[in-house]
């Protein structure tokens, strides 16, 4: 069902991209980000957290990395945040990621939530996955 929510969400931002650009459009003129999923960040308590938890930040850039050869799952997703090692992308939800990834789409991925505090590892961190798109100018559209 969430999953589902989030995907009805990025189809009516990505329509209003298409027929509002100039209010869709981000900081950089032409490019426009469309949300994939919110997920939360899977398997930390095996990975660097311990290390990290009190230098996050909401907001903070995250590195997606594809793991086709991983012995668990062939669509595992790592997830990186400066080279540090957190999780990965939950099971149940990296297989449109990885595809896009394979596939050479452009992903950015951002931390939206931190409870580093919290007992359970999936409630620690959610992140966000966005596509980036680049729209044609008006002139390239319409031929020299």
């Amino acid at each position: 069902m969430r999953l589902r929510q989030t995907l009805e969400r990025s189809v009516i931002f990505a329509l209003s991209c298409w027929f509002f650009p100039a209010a869709a459009l981000g900081e950089e003129t032409g490019v426009v980000r469309l949300m994939l999923q919110s997920s939360p960040l899977a398997g930390s308590q095996f990975h660097a957290w311990k290390t990290v938890k009190n230098s996050l930040r909401t907001g903070d850039a995250l590195t997606l990395i594809r793991e086709p050869e991983n012995s668990f799952d062939s669509h595992a997703v790592r997830v990186e945040w400066r080279g540090f090692f957190l999780g990965y992308v939950p099971r149940r939800e990296n297989r449109a990621i990885a595809s896009a990834l394979d596939r050479g789409l452009k992903l950015e991925a951002r931390i939206s939530r931190l409870r580093p505090e919290a007992s359970d590892p999936w409630q620690r961190l959610e992140f966000e996955i966005w596509a980036r798109f680049s729209r044609a100018s008006e002139s390239n559209a319409n031929g020299p």
